[in-house]
């Protein structure tokens, strides 16, 4: 009886803190007032770095200490989603408390914070290369002054495309599966693989465990979003939802990440063009293969196709989780009523 009443709930949650999202995001003014729930998870993961990974400690340590600390990154933030969750069923009508939780959720979740970004990317490109490289920089790890424009638009087009997965499909997709407290987990690991998940001298072996974790959870949601990114294609004039799935299928599992290159693949296939390659960071060249056959001389037009692409993708994926959710409440009352 539990798992019934909980899925319809979970997947309501998911449906409101995604539309919340969309139309709102999460306000600048709560920024500078209270922070933002991953501050307060990159606060924990920072003190934890501080104190667990000491220059003096061996790899083996380092690596210990790593996993003790992803235990902590995990453990400590879900268990406080779960009792703010329960705390909130206890002294609200469910009425109430489902999208009182769903606006918590929603802070969970990057889709109009990362259009917002990409799109400053955009509008700047039209108007200097100077702009635009600092507009990227906000956005991508690598050097921003070694970039020509073709090379901005393609950075901000990959980490459209990347963080359509691991910023919105992932996070929302366990949501679904476990409610606020799903979420905090997922953007737990998230965010602390985004800190020490890096393959640098400092954190190669304290974030082991981290990036791994990350890799794992984010599985289910690469696919998906390349999946996303397809229909979306299918759905649009000028798109190429087959090239896509060909990309997809060629060139996913060639990308350095296990997860990155679904949701690339996928767009630079829709769009007719190329990603990744080569690029640098922190002065270090990496030679990265290309994903895609099309252009890699982008154009700031290709940016804002890449973009509405992205938000029929969002659409897409926020009509099936409200169908989803619709169809399983539907279901549940069909079977609690027959005798």
């Amino acid at each position: 009886m539990r798992i019934r009443l909980f899925m319809p709930g979970s997947l309501g949650t998911t449906c409101i803190a995604s539309v919340t999202d969309m139309a709102v995001g999460y306000p600048q003014a709560l920024v500078r007032r209270i922070g933002h729930p991953v501050m307060w998870i990159g606060g924990l993961i920072g003190t934890l770095d501080r104190r667990l990974n000491t220059k003096d400690a061996t790899p083996a340590r380092r690596r210990a200490n790593g996993c003790l600390a992803a235990m902590v990154i995990v453990s400590v933030p879900t268990a406080a989603a779960v009792l703010v969750n329960r705390t909130i069923r206890r002294i609200l009508p469910r009425w109430l408390a489902l999208p009182l939780t769903a606006v918590l959720a929603s802070s969970l979740v990057a889709q109009r914070s990362l259009h917002d970004h990409v799109k400053a990317v955009a509008v700047a490109s039209q108007d200097s290369l100077p702009a635009a490289r600092r507009a990227v920089s906000h956005i991508v790890g690598r050097d921003p002054e070694l970039l020509d424009e073709a090379a901005v638009l393609r950075a901000a087009t990959e980490t459209l495309a990347e963080n359509f997965s691991d910023g919105i499909v992932a996070p929302l997709l366990w949501m679904a599966a476990g409610g606020l407290s799903g979420a905090v987990f997922y953007k737990s690991v998230n965010t602390a693989d985004s800190m020490i998940g890096h393959r640098t001298p400092r954190h190669e072996a304290f974030g082991y465990v981290a990036a791994k974790l990350d890799d794992l959870v984010n599985l289910p949601a690469s696919r998906l979003s390349a999946l996303w990114i397809i229909l979306a294609a299918l759905t649009m004039r000028g798109m190429g939802a087959r090239a896509a799935l060909r990309i997809v299928l060629r060139d996913a599992r060639q990308h350095r990440s296990p997860n990155a290159g679904w949701p690339e693949a996928a767009m630079a296939g829709a769009l007719g063009i190329r990603l990744s390659g080569p690029r640098s960071y922190d002065g270090v060249s990496v030679a990265e293969p290309w994903v895609g056959d099309g252009r890699a001389d982008l154009r700031p037009e290709d940016l804002y196709r890449a973009l509405a692409l992205y938000r029929r993708a969002c659409l897409i994926q926020t009509l099936a989780g409200c169908l989803a959710a619709g169809m399983l409440t539907r279901k549940l009352r069909t079977v609690h009523r027959t005798p």
